[in-house]
This record gives structure tokens, sequence and C-alpha cells, in this order.
């Protein structure tokens, strides 16, 4: 670690407690004007740091993302994770592509981490579902790609996504006091606003039927950003809360992992699949399923052990949805 983290890492592990500069320069092995100099570096990151006459210590509300204050939260997970913490990327999924069709190409597939990890603050390319754009300001969200190399064939790795959603859900409710719920496919909500999307990539060995590896990518918007969402996502878009507290993207982040290193663990369990049913919102509802010809009218009627959404159309025929997208329609009156 350089300065600036080893620094960080010293004021996370404090707490409330103040760090004097005298002491920080003693362990860091600087002088105080050095302290000083990293101490700004750090508000400059997002960390909110308070000073007095005790020394520095952080402030409530300071909710800078680091390697070491998501693990402070990842328990017994820590050595199953390789874990990279930047502050900027252009895709969190792209990054850890390239290093999987990298390893591919050399023949070190099999040297890599089963579960590496990139968290990032803020993305310049973010990529959503159906090749959108998903927006990544800095400071107000996570953006958290997960490679992995199953070794189960595709039908459970297609289960990756919907697994997501439900650990996404829980990784909310542990930290918050907000009750998530799911948009099938993939979309978690909170108070009728998108709050959370995911996207599943995989390159799968057709002679074996398993997937050399999948990346599930997730975003979380948990503030709003300064001046609000663009107008084509304001109507859609919303913030897991408004009040910021201190460390709470580092716990939203080792929260979610931890759900869905378990649900993950056991995906042939089917206790995760009827959480995924139990928070759906879709149910008894009309909607769209939209198709490339066009909208087409019908009511969700249920959501199958495989999380497959069942839906009826208005000519009464019935049809099982794997993947696709459906809107909720608007209602009349």
């Amino acid at each position: 670690m350089n300065t600036k983290e080893q620094l960080a890492t010293l004021l996370e592990q404090s707490g409330s407690e103040y760090l004097s500069g005298e002491r920080l320069a003693t362990q860091l092995g600087l002088t105080r004007a050095a302290i000083w100099k990293n101490i700004g570096l750090l508000t400059a990151d997002g960390y909110e740091i308070e000073s007095s006459r005790q020394g520095y210590r952080l402030g409530p509300n300071s909710d800078a993302l680091s390697e070491n204050s998501i693990r402070m939260y990842l328990g017994d997970l820590n050595p199953a994770l390789e874990l990279e913490v930047l502050s900027e990327t252009d895709s969190t999924n792209s990054y850890l592509r390239n290093i999987a069709i990298s390893a591919q190409h050399n023949g070190t597939l099999p040297a890599l981490r089963p579960w590496h990890v990139v968290v990032a603050s803020s993305q310049t390319a973010g990529r959503g579902r159906m090749g959108r754009t998903f927006v990544s300001p800095a400071g107000t969200g996570i953006y958290l790609s997960v490679l992995l190399r199953p070794s189960f064939d595709t039908n459970l790795a297609v289960r990756m996504t919907t697994a997501a959603a439900v650990a996404a859900c829980q990784a909310i409710e542990a930290c918050t006091d907000e009750r998530p719920q799911i948009k099938w496919v993939n979309d978690v909500y909170v108070r009728n606003r998108k709050v959370c999307g995911i996207l599943t990539e995989a390159s799968i060995n057709f002679e074996t039927g398993v997937p050399d590896w999948v990346i599930l990518g997730i975003g979380f918007n948990v503030y709003l950003p300064e001046g609000g969402f663009p107008p084509e996502l304001k109507d859609i878009a919303g913030a897991i809360t408004e009040t910021r507290s201190q460390n709470l993207r580092s716990r939203i982040t080792a929260e979610f992992l931890t759900s869905f290193h378990r649900i993950c663990s056991n995906l042939n369990n089917s206790e995760y699949s009827e959480e995924y049913k139990r928070r759906s919102f879709l149910l008894g509802q009309r909607i769209d399923v939209l198709k490339s010809g066009g909208p087409v009218p019908a009511t969700a009627i249920d959501i199958d052990e495989e999380c497959r959404l069942i839906v009826r159309y208005d000519d009464q025929s019935t049809e099982v949805l794997s993947s696709g997208e459906v809107s909720v329609r608007p209602s009349r009156g």
C-alpha cells in the first residue's frame, strides 16, 4: 500500500477514536506535514475527515470505497476473494473480461482465482442490458463485477443473475431500513425506483457445456448524484437512501458478496428461488412483453422454480419466459 492507503487504513480501523498527527507520523515514518498532505488527498478521494486538537478521525458520513473498508465487513469470506478497488475504470465487466480473455489466450485460465472481484467508485463506460449505458457517477454508487470459474453446466450458470438479484436485496435490507423488490429478470427496486441493475457475461465451452468463465456485474445507486439523474432516467432511476452514513457503500458491497457467495455455493437449493418469487412485484400485474415486433400485452401470473416468468396473453395462451424484458403497463384512471 502507498502512504495514502496506509493512512486511510489506520483511520478506518480507528472508528470514532481520534488519531493524533504525531502518532500517525510515527507509525507511518512521515513528517507531520506529510500527514497533512495525505489527509488532503484522502479528502479529495471522498473521505470525510474531522480534525481537532486531538488529531484526525473519519466523519460520520465518510463513505469512500477502499479495499480495507470492504474487507472489514467480509469476515470469513476474506480469504476466498481476490479483491481490487479502483477509483475509476471504463467498466468493471470489461476490466475482468480482458483479464479472462488474456488468460484464455495464454493458457493461464486455471491459475485465476475462482472469485476475482473488482469494485469501482465510478465508471466512464458502464454497460447495462440490451446494450444500454449504465450511468456510474463518482462517489454515489457501487460498480462491482465478479469473475467466476464455475464447475457446473450452463443450465445452473444462468441462475447466477437471479441469485445476484436476491443477494442485492438481502444486502440492501441488511444495511438500511428499505425493503427492496425485484422486477423480472434482474432489476432491483426501492420505493418504486430502480436502484440496481445486473449484467452477466460468459464464455461457454461447447465441448463440455461448462462455462470457462462467468462475469457477474452489478451496479448499485446508493445516493442520488449531484444534480440528479439524466432526463432519460429521472422517472425510472432512484437511490437506495437519501442520507449518507459511514462506510455504507463498503457495507453493502460486503453484504452482497457474502450473500452471493452463499447462494452460488448451492444454486440447486430452492430457497433462493422462493425468495426471488416472494420479492417480485410483477405477479398479478398487467405487463407488456417486449418482443421484436413490438410490445405484447399480458398478465404476469407466476414465477417458477427456475425463476422463469409465466405470463398469460389476452388470447388466454401462456408462455414461460426464461429471458427477455417486460414493462409494467400504466394503470388507467
